[in-house]
């Protein structure tokens, strides 16, 4: 333990410091995120467990934790991640194996595990540890992934291992029907390997593959295919699958441009489903309008930029393509979450960073922001 965490490792140069405009950012975003949950749950936890306070005294606790974590993992260099990355992973891979047999269940799905008072969504930690794990990969093996007058170096090297080390825990993750982690892992393995500098013809073949068996998933599952039927048209379902995203719809379009008022929402009572979770974005712009919904999607745009700033400027390979991968990630999740509030894309369950409610996805996104952080000390951008 003191050799992991020793001066060395944990403590990086004193003149180098993390930065503070994307510090800022993510402070604003989680405290943002942490009103939303309060004013939009607040209904909904009062008819549920007789407490109006539920999800914002949990919320708070995770809120601190997360934070706390984000500056200790701020602060330990990215050269220790590097090292054990693949113990982080094989850990995630038997997490997921282990959800398959004492997993929780729930709407249908097993995708938790119950340690105690704690409730553990691996496929969350999955997300991390596949970005850490093929940026090691490449950060040791770019010179012959990206040899292009080797075809048989890149045809190994840049595609046949790194789709392996993705591929184990989106199957593992299929198993658990969670097409949205599916698509967000193949989503974010494909752009790391593109990112790393492999012959994007290589990389098109997989993702041909990739999208047909997506498809194929959602088409001929009992489990999907009802959600692209009631996401065609939502209305001839309203009292069972469609209800959710009406009343979604609905909270969005009576909050018109400057919304009914922080705290105003009405379809947050009991009418729309999940709303400090899966639907937090709808009673957002039911009570802050349009205007709060640009707002919130700017703060998300600026810190992508900024992560994205701080990667392109990293010491190091790994360094770079870790950066990349959170802010990919982060990219993907808003996008798809927005989308299904909206009735873009068929319904998937997918929750919105710093905003729903959650205690596994909010401690991962602080760590995540931490190794971003930690990679800014390094990072030869203007302060």
């Amino acid at each position: 333990m003191k050799k992991i965490f020793s001066k060395k490792n944990v403590i990086q140069a004193k003149t180098s410091k993390i930065d503070s405009l994307f510090l800022v950012i993510v402070t604003a975003i989680s405290l943002f995120g942490t009103v939303m949950v309060f004013s939009a749950g607040a209904p909904y936890a009062a008819a549920r467990y007789s407490d109006a306070y539920y999800f914002i005294k949990r919320q708070v606790i995770w809120l601190a934790l997360g934070y706390l974590l984000m500056l200790v993992s701020s602060r330990v260099d990215t050269s220790l991640y590097k090292k054990y990355s693949p113990h982080m992973y094989l850990v995630t891979i038997a997490l997921l194996l282990l959800v398959l047999i004492i997993g929780m269940v729930g709407n249908g799905a097993k995708r938790w595990i119950s340690i105690g008072p704690l409730t553990i969504q691996p496929s969350e930690i999955a997300k991390l540890t596949m970005i850490l794990f093929l940026s090691r990969y490449f950060a040791d093996y770019q010179q012959k992934a990206t040899d292009y007058i080797h075809n048989k170096n890149i045809f190994i090297y840049g595609t046949v291992i790194p789709f392996t080390i993705m591929l184990i825990p989106i199957v593992l993750v299929m198993l658990q029907k969670h097409l949205s982690c599916i698509v967000i892992l193949g989503t974010i393995g494909l752009l790391l390997i593109f990112l790393a500098g492999v012959n994007p013809k290589y990389i098109s073949v997989f993702c041909m593959i990739g999208v047909a068996a997506v498809l194929f998933i959602a088409l001929f599952t009992d489990y999907t295919k009802e959600r692209i039927v009631v996401w065609q048209n939502p209305e001839a379902y309203k009292l069972t699958g469609g209800w959710q995203t009406l009343q979604g719809l609905m909270a969005i379009g009576s909050g018109g441009v400057w919304g009914l008022g922080l705290g105003n929402s009405i379809l947050k009572h009991c009418y729309v489903s999940e709303p400090a979770n899966d639907m937090i974005f709808a009673i957002l712009c039911e009570e802050l309008g349009l205007i709060g919904a640009a707002f919130t999607l700017f703060l998300f745009g600026a810190l992508i930029v900024r992560g994205t700033q701080i990667a392109l400027r990293a010491e190091n390979t790994f360094s770079k393509l870790i950066c990349l991968g959170i802010c990919v990630k982060m990219a993907v999740q808003v996008l798809l979450n927005v989308a299904v509030v909206t009735n873009t894309v068929p319904n998937t369950g997918i929750s919105l960073p710093f905003f729903s409610y959650g205690g596994s996805s909010l401690i991962m996104l602080f760590f995540e922001m931490g190794i971003i952080l930690s990679v800014s000390k390094k990072s030869k951008i203007t302060k």
